[in-house]
Order: C-alpha cells, then structure tokens, then sequence
C-alpha cells in the first residue's frame, strides 16, 4: 500500500521518470506555521547529485504546497505536496525492457501487477521517498514545538567501515557511557560536517574512501544508518501489534535497500545475561523514574520509556550497477545487461534524512493516538483508584 500511519495519514505517489512526485498528509493539527521554508531542507539532503557520493542524476527537489494551508498557517484539512521530476533520462533504460535488473524489483512488479514502469524503478525507486521526507518534516516540525522532540540519524558504517562505537558495540556487550553521551548530544550540524553524513572524521575519510573506490569500479557498497530519538513522549506505543519498536520496524524496512533493524542493545544483547541487559531505575532531577542504563533503547514492553529511543538500519549495495552483469532476459535465455543510468555508488548518506523522517511519522501518529485516549480519559468522572495498582499504600481509614 502507499498510506501510512492512522491518524496522521501519509500517502505517497509518483514513480522515478513521470511528472512529478509527492505527498497528500492527512491529520496535520490546525494552526501550526507552515511553509515551503520548513520542508525543504531536509529534501535538500535527500536530494540526488548533492556532492560525488551520490548520483550525478541533477534534481532540484524543489517542493510546492498545493493545498491545506492558508496565509502561511495549516488549516487541519489534507495537505498537498509536490516535486517536479526535471532530469529524467528514460532512454537509459532500454536494456530493462529486456531484462530484469538482479536483486531489483522489475521482475516481482510485473509478476504481481502485470504490467511495469519501463524506466527507472517505478515506485520501487528512491524517488518515492520525497513524499515520505516531505511529510515527515511536517511530523517533526509538530513534534519539535509541542514536545521539544529531537530526532537526528547518522552514517554509522559504510561496507567494513565502522564508526569506532559501532565496532565496540558489536564487539562487546552493552553501551558504554561514552556512546550514551554521544547519543544525547550529536545534533545534525555535527552530521553535515561532513559529505559522508558520518560524525566521526577519520571514520568519515575512511567511508569516502571506500565508496570512491566502487564507484570507480563502477560498483556499490551497502551500510548502517544509526538514529536517536529524544525527548520523546512517555507512553507511546500500542501493544500487542502496534508496539512502538514494531512500528518504527515497519517503517524502516519499508524504505528503498533496507536489509535489517535492530534498536536498542538489538542482536547484540542475545550475549548478554539478565543482571546484564536489565536497566535499573533511578529517580532524575525532575523527579521523574529514569534508567540508569538504555540496553531497552527507550522502549520497555512495546512503549517509549522516556529515554532516548535509539535504533540502526542496514541498507544493502545499491542493485543498479553500471558493470555488465551475465544474467537471464524474461524468456529465461541468458545474455548480458549493461545497465547504464545514473546510480548511488551507496545510498547510506542519502538515507540519513528519510530516516529521520520515517521515524518522524512514527512517532507523530503513535502522539496523536496517545493525545486522543488521554482527551477521552479526561472527559470521565473521576474514579479513586485502587493504590495498590500504583505501587504505593492506600490510605489508611479513619
């Protein structure tokens, strides 16, 4: 399907070589500022042909809001968003029309619709994901000025290249205070420092490197996108099959050459015990429980606990390559697909801002539904609770 979320409602359109692409994003609160000014920075790092990591394909990304807003302000109704579509080169595709591209998705489109886009990849294409990017910075502009929510990915690894954390962490067990820091002060200007999109310099220059190297072998290489949420709502998540850690998996593994997800202490905690991996609580400056360690990754029992919510993503080599690959044609004869087009040598920098955003949606749908049972619940006559259900003594009887 093309819809996301319950409440905020994210539907996509558009495929790699039409018109144009975007968005319709239903569910957006009345009365936020919004304009083209608050979107279009993070389709700027989206975009393709920013700097030599990433396709030469030129697009501008520039975004147009056709409706749902008025005098700079939402007015609640279906929001509309554009992009134009202005480098397409479908003559670069010929080939496809022959044969199905390995590991991409020509042959299972046209086994499930009968019928596929014949340049490009179609909805299969990153170029879908504008739409996503779009929205989600409709999501966390709300989220930033109602619950001060800040949400920022990195490059984490690119092929065996690893930020040194990373490494340490899947060497390990456990994160160590260090990485905890990290992950309470890393901001997207520290990101953006450098092309790479890693935080870490001498891992970054070793991450250029590495996709330097494939694309001048005319290859790819695949990687890890690390993100942190903070300061996210307590209570957000919908057991038993919405779990917070399930949606954001969803919504992870939805995006274009994802591979796998993990959040929190993730595969790595399987080496771990229980007096291990268990996160004591402790009572903050604010007064409020807190934990003295994250090995839950800000979800405990399907909902957001309060800490920072911290997650990785895999994205594979990109499938499209420019080396001649032996494969079979649709009837099944083999030849030879030399594929030409314009081509991510590694899409891991480019993914950094559509995680954010999809992380975003999530947290933006899982608000609104958790604002929606607190506004019924407070409309109830009071009721005394049972204080034994809150973990303290009743009152004693006179």
């Amino acid at each position: 399907m093309s819809t996301f979320g319950k409440i905020f409602r994210v539907t996509t359109y558009g495929e790699s070589h039409c018109k144009g692409v975007g968005a319709i994003v239903d569910g957006v609160p009345p009365g936020m500022q919004l304009t083209e000014e608050d979107i279009q920075p993070q389709l700027t790092r989206r975009r393709p042909g920013q700097n030599k990591l990433t396709t030469p394909r030129d697009e501008k990304d520039r975004v147009t809001i056709m409706s749902g807003t008025e005098y700079g302000i939402t007015l609640g109704t279906p929001i509309g968003i554009q992009v134009p579509n202005q480098d397409q080169r479908p003559h670069d595709y010929s080939d496809t029309d022959i044969y199905p591209r390995p590991s991409h998705a020509d042959y299972t489109y046209l086994k499930k619709y009968g019928v596929k886009a014949s340049s490009g990849g179609g909805r299969a294409s990153a170029r879908e994901t504008i739409g996503r990017v779009a929205a989600g910075a409709i999501a966390e502009k709300y989220l930033r000025l109602a619950y001060g929510v800040e949400i920022v990915a990195f490059a984490s690894s690119v092929g065996k290249v690893a930020m040194p954390f990373i490494q340490e962490m899947d060497d390990s067990e456990g994160a160590e205070p260090e990485v905890i820091e990290f992950m309470n002060t890393i901001t997207r200007t520290d990101v953006d420092a450098d092309i790479s999109r890693c935080p870490h310099p001498p891992t970054a220059e070793a991450m250029k490197k590495v996709i330097a190297q494939k694309s001048h072998e005319r290859d790819s290489i695949g990687g890890t996108v690390t993100c942190v949420i903070r300061k996210c709502p307590i209570g957000l998540g919908e057991p038993c099959f919405d779990k917070l850690e399930a949606l954001l998996a969803h919504a992870m593994l939805s995006i274009p050459a994802t591979k796998g997800f993990e959040f929190g202490s993730g595969f790595n905690g399987t080496k771990m015990s229980g007096h291990e991996h268990n996160d004591p609580f402790t009572l903050k400056k604010d007064g409020t429980l807190g934990t003295t360690t994250n090995n839950s990754g800000g979800i405990q029992g399907g909902i957001s606990n309060g800490e920072n919510i911290y997650f990785r993503v895999a994205f594979k080599p990109a499938a499209t390559i420019s080396q001649d690959q032996t494969t079979a044609n649709y009837d099944g004869s083999v030849g030879t697909l030399a594929a030409k087009g314009r081509h991510d040598p590694c899409v891991v920098s480019r993914a950094v801002p559509i995680v954010e955003s999809m992380a975003a949606l999530v947290i933006m749908d899982a608000v609104l539904q958790q604002e929606s049972r607190q506004a019924a619940f407070a409309r109830l006559p009071k009721v005394e609770v049972n204080h034994a259900l809150l973990g303290r003594p009743a009152p004693k009887k006179n």
